[in-house]
């Protein structure tokens, strides 16, 4: 019997374990072990701010499978990102209770200020975990459910695809905008206190939001590489191709591609609802258009059609981003600019594109043919 091809190749597991290591010992290590006046000692605010890396990392991966993979340049990502967020947001807000400004054990600060007498039907059943993370995957599935399967039966590919999606991410930012719509207006929501009894703001708590997170991108890396390695997978290349031959050939595009862009939209969501713990805060500015748009120039720097080059471009773009907000605020926007223009003329393929052109044995090991590749 004729065998599929392995997960990850003997490399890509090298380079698995190292990098689960680094997130999984080595942060928390630095974090934890040395002596708080110690100069080995992690700050305090790196961990947080890592994490919130991850959570962007977990958002650029899941644009990858759609797009390196199956050709689908969604600019609504941000959409089902902020959508997570708001839900696991509801959660910690009906999680204040009588510790807010207000002393209101029902409704939160902003609704009591706004004068509403009951709590929201939206509102229901947010005061359990559970149901806030089964939402968080639920809510941004059923809207990419609906969407995808209107845009994709009427066969709406390419530019206008990318435009109907920023168009819907618009549209929903303002109706998030509205204070009327319960969810917090323009400030959104914040002033969190706990999760799961737990001091949000504790270096304990923190540390294992940003463990729990750095163990969610390996599983939705190594869930991605089993889809794209399988005959799914290939379908998936194959409609990125020449997708009207798929659909000569007879299967379904329409359900292959449905599927993937859910999957996508669920792992955003995901990736929201371990962010806002870690930051604090969800607003509407979440939604806003440019956010999607930047989660696609992380995927090209890094490398589209890699999966790993989507992680590796997320982290290298948000340090340096870090970086310059810090050391020069007013120039971050043209170098973001500029870089997406280079990346298009010099490296289409990205980073891992590079490495593939000055190391041809490196390059077969990261940058994947049409049948996989080992990282």
């Amino acid at each position: 019997m004729r065998r599929g091809p392995a997960l990850l190749g003997r490399t890509g597991w090298l380079v698995f374990a190292a990098a689960a290591i680094l997130a999984l010992v080595v942060v928390p290590g630095l974090a934890t072990l040395p002596p708080p006046d110690s100069g080995l000692r992690l700050p305090a605010y790196l961990v947080p701010l890592f994490g919130k890396y991850l959570c962007y990392a977990l958002l650029a991966l899941a644009l990858d499978l759609i797009w390196g993979f199956a050709g689908i340049l969604s600019l609504g990502q941000g959409a089902f990102f902020a959508l997570g967020g708001y839900c696991m947001g509801m959660y910690l807000m009906r999680q204040i209770g009588t510790r807010g400004v207000y002393g209101n054990a029902e409704l939160p600060d902003f609704m009591v200020f706004l004068n509403w007498k009951s709590l929201p039907w939206p509102w229901w059943f947010f005061g359990y975990f559970p149901y806030a993370m089964v939402m968080a995957l639920v809510v941004p599935g059923l809207l990419a459910a609906a969407f995808g399967w209107l845009a994709f039966r009427s066969r709406v590919t390419g530019v206008y695809l990318s435009i109907i999606t920023q168009a819907m991410t618009y549209a929903l930012m303002l109706a998030f905008f509205r204070n009327d719509m319960g969810f917090g207006g323009n400030n959104g929501l914040t002033d969190f206190k706990d999760i799961l009894g737990f001091e949000i703001q504790a270096p304990a708590t923190r540390l294992t939001l940003y463990a729990v997170t750095a163990a969610t991108l390996g599983a939705a890396f190594l869930l991605c590489r089993f889809i794209v390695t399988s005959k799914l997978g290939r379908i998936l290349l194959a409609l990125r191709d020449a997708e009207a031959r798929v659909r000569f050939l007879g299967y379904s595009t329409a359900g292959a591609k449905l599927f993937v862009f859910v999957l996508s939209a669920m792992l955003c969501g995901l990736a929201g609802a371990l962010y806002v713990p870690q930051v604090g805060i969800i607003n509407p500015g979440e939604f806003a258009p440019g956010n999607s748009i930047e989660i696609a120039i992380w995927v090209a720097v890094g490398g589209r059609g890699t999966l790993g080059g989507a992680i590796l471009g997320a982290l290298v773009v948000n340090l340096a981003k870090t970086w310059l907000t810090d050391a020069a605020p007013e120039a971050w926007l043209f170098v973001l600019g500029a870089l997406f223009i280079l990346v298009t003329l010099l490296l289409p393929k990205g980073i891992l594109g590079l490495a593939a052109r000055l190391s041809p044995i490196l390059g077969r090991r990261l940058v994947p043919a049409r049948s996989g590749s080992d990282v």
